[in-house]
């Protein structure tokens, strides 16, 4: 088994060499005196099982440290060590820091073993619980997805071109994508498979509807929100969707207290949102951007001016054609809407096939409901999809 990764960061060089000594035969240690350099090997070489901080140093003290990469590396657990009993000190970090142990100099070898061993596997009950909790939580959201193209497929389809969305703006502003922000995209529109999909549709066409259908609308965030929080460890993902119609300058102040996570969620959802409602009702790319950059109250304009270099939400290279319902595959890219003889909605425009659709729409089609033959769009050979 490859040892554990720990990082000890203490201004003394003396100090750090002594727990080397004492600790290198049970993990992989690496060293370092400066706090600053701390933060760039929990970004470049991490992830640490655990991080040994010292609390008192010239350059950045440890309950600022440890608080800071707790940040950028939540799972990683946190130990303090100080040659002050200072309650005050032991405090601040952690409440700040969410310090695992907190230790004071001189320490017993053992118990610094021990401490860090103890660490190490709550290190590893976190990445269990998240890889079992992500997993299965993906599974769902799955089946809440396609759940969605059944009932509302013209709400999956702008939950879709969100979710391409969001994903564009994280990879533009250089971010790592948290899963729950992923999550919560893909599950932005949940609310709406409550409304009446006329409504829906003419909402976003831009067609002049009643205040009291327009309060309607309003509440579909706050619907989802309601469904996803009765599931444990998705609240974060409740309060993205909940307040992602929230002005950017109230949220930080909401309450609860949200994790930046989950703000981050928050401004990103509203941008695609609002985004991609704008392009519904007849905003070119230009258009809608300059109309969103005009509300700097209620989107972040850092990230609305991302959306500059933001290709067509569809595959590049992707060529249409006809084919028989009977000929369709999974991947495919529908490129027109397909409705009933009647004139329901069956699925929107722009949405991939997937096995459920594709099963609803052979079932359609046998049944003589809707055209034997869709436009969609296939990947021409070598093409790579625009949000790979």
């Amino acid at each position: 088994m490859t040892a554990e990764k720990v990082l000890l960061v203490d201004d003394e060089p003396s100090a750090l060499e002594g727990y080397r000594r004492l600790l290198h035969r049970d993990f992989e240690i690496e060293t370092t005196v400066s706090p600053r350099e701390a933060l760039s090997f929990v970004n470049r070489k991490g992830p640490y099982s655990v991080v040994v901080s010292d609390m008192r140093m010239p350059e950045m003290d440890g309950a600022e440290l440890l608080t800071r990469i707790r940040a950028v590396a939540p799972e990683t657990v946190r130990i303090a060590i100080t040659g002050y009993t200072d309650i005050e000190t032991a405090a601040q970090a952690i409440n700040a820091g969410r310090i695992f142990r907190f230790l004071t100099k001189p320490c017993e070898k053992e118990t610094l073993r021990a401490t860090i061993k103890a660490g190490v596997e709550q290190y590893r009950l976190l990445r269990s619980e998240k890889e079992l909790l992500e997993g299965t939580l993906s599974g769902s959201v799955k089946v809440l997805a396609e759940m969605l193209s059944l009932t509302n497929p013209a709400a999956f389809s702008r939950a879709k071109r969100v979710s391409d969305c969001v994903k564009y703006l994280v990879h533009s502003l250089g971010l790592a994508l948290p899963w729950s922000v992923e999550v919560a995209s893909m599950l932005s529109q949940l609310g709406c498979a409550t409304l009446d999909p006329e409504l829906m549709e003419a909402y976003y066409a831009g067609k002049k509807i009643s205040d009291s259908d327009q309060a309607t609308i309003d509440q579909h965030p706050l619907v989802a929100a309601k469904l996803l929080g009765n599931i444990p460890r998705m609240e974060p993902v409740a309060w993205m969707i909940a307040h992602m119609n929230t002005p950017v300058t109230s949220l930080a102040a909401a309450t609860p207290k949200p994790m930046p996570e989950a703000v981050l969620g928050a401004k990103l959802l509203g941008i695609a949102a609002a985004y991609d409602r704008l392009i519904a009702r007849g905003s070119t790319h230009i258009q809608a951007i300059q109309k969103l950059a005009q509300q700097d109250q209620h989107y972040e304009s850092s990230m609305v001016s991302k959306l500059e270099g933001m290709p067509p939400l569809e595959r590049s290279g992707s060529e249409p054609r006809e084919v028989n319902v009977s000929d369709l595959v999974v991947g495919m890219i529908l490129h027109e809407e397909v409705r009933t003889h009647s004139g329901l909605l069956v699925v929107a425009k722009g949405q991939e096939i997937t096995p459920t659709l594709l099963i609803r729409l052979r079932n359609f089609e046998e049944r003589k409901n809707i055209a034997s033959k869709i436009l969609v769009l296939t990947a021409a050979l070598g093409a790579v999809p625009a949000h790979a």
